[in-house]
């Protein structure tokens, strides 16, 4: 359980340095950037030792793509269209499938 915790937080950060590569117009923003990049990756690293490979990145780039997408309709007022939505409860449908059928990786 531990290890999918430790995957969600990598995902949070993906969503911020993700953000701040498009947002980022100061050293200090850039710096946040980075260290954003730095705890996602490790943390991906990390529960990538305890989980599959592939389920693990998959998951990362699941929930980063989701955050993305729902933190840019909250913080810059990009529109989300009823498709959207829609596309994303099935990567949301997805992500969640492959979480139940990991082997190795109880809940």
């Amino acid at each position: 359980m531990k290890e999918w915790g430790l995957l969600i937080v990598a995902a949070i950060f993906e969503v911020g340095w993700v953000i701040g590569l498009k947002h980022a117009s100061s050293v200090v923003e850039w710096g946040w950037t980075v260290v954003a990049i730095l705890i996602s990756f490790g943390l991906l690293i990390r529960s990538g030792k305890y989980l599959p490979v592939g389920t693990a990145y998959a998951v990362f780039v699941g929930l980063g793509t989701v955050g993305t997408v729902i933190m840019d309709t909250v913080l810059f007022g990009q529109p989300l269209g009823w498709a959207q939505v829609v596309l994303i409860g099935l990567l949301l449908a997805g992500i969640i499938g492959l979480k139940q059928t990991t082997k190795g990786a109880e809940v």
